[in-house]
């Protein structure tokens, strides 16, 4: 169930030029799951809608969030400057994750770009002795934030936009150098790369789940901002559309439309 509350700031820093590491205390951390999000508000009208947020991580025994996002805008530059002590609203859980009971016992390929990285860390360590896992993880240079985490819990494939680490070219340039064969893909990230991971997974017969990233104004369905088109007809209203905020931002890869 989600609620808004306010989140009091256990610690922050800057972990790879414009992308932050936050850790907040909650009441709600007990009932996140990998693939869900949160909303952040800032101060002042100026800065009125919420920015939503992937969780990182949660720890239930401790009340903690973590969540690790890049500097855009007004909104997340104000969350940067946080720092320990400070209070913050914040609501959540939001969004449904990806299906970590279908994975049980299957070989798991994460497929993360950019900021889609940090939620596939969440899944990582949800799966971890329960399922083969293998991450890919596509960086735009050598600043590879949260690499070292990922290799603590499963193999890593790395592509850079650069060559500088990894495979030269996109993460799944690398996924198709290694060769190795997946049941499942749970993928994060820009559109372009949820396009090629859904012809990827059709292409091997694989069952694929994307993370749909989408501008959101109310982040709980009201205010139809972040509509996506899907395949199917939705009963209720019977056009082919999904709000990614609460249908989402988890979708089955056939489901939604990429083009």
């Amino acid at each position: 169930m989600k609620r808004k509350e306010t989140a009091r700031v256990i610690s922050q820093e800057r972990i790879s030029g414009d992308i932050c590491s936050l850790v907040l205390s909650v009441t709600f951390a007990g009932d996140v799951s990998a693939g869900q999000f949160v909303s952040l508000f800032p101060h002042g009208k100026e800065k009125l809608l919420p920015r939503p947020i992937s969780v990182c991580a949660a720890d239930a025994a401790a009340g903690t969030i973590w969540l690790v996002y890049r500097v855009a805008g007004k909104g997340t530059k104000e969350f940067s400057q946080l720092i320990r002590g400070d209070e913050v609203e914040v609501m959540g859980p939001l969004g449904h994750g990806f299906p970590l009971e279908e994975a049980r016992g299957k070989r798991v390929l994460l497929i993360g770009g950019g900021i889609g990285i940090p939620p596939l860390l969440f899944c990582a360590k949800a799966l971890k002795g329960s399922a083969d896992v293998t991450a890919a993880a596509g960086y735009r240079s050598d600043s590879t934030y949260l690499l070292e985490e990922l290799e603590a819990l499963c193999d890593v494939l790395v592509s850079t936009d650069d060559g500088s680490m990894g495979v030269h070219g996109t993460v799944l340039d690398a996924v198709r150098a290694d060769g190795r064969k997946a049941d499942l893909i749970f993928a994060c990230g820009p559109r372009v790369m949820l396009r090629a991971v859904k012809e990827y997974a059709a292409e091997h017969g694989i069952r694929a789940y994307v993370s749909m990233e989408e501008r959101m104004a109310c982040g709980v369905g009201v205010c139809l901002g972040c509509v996506c088109t899907t395949t199917a007809e939705d009963a209720h209203s019977h056009v082919h559309n999904a709000r990614v905020c609460t249908e989402g931002p988890v979708f089955a890869a056939e489901e939604v439309d990429l083009s």
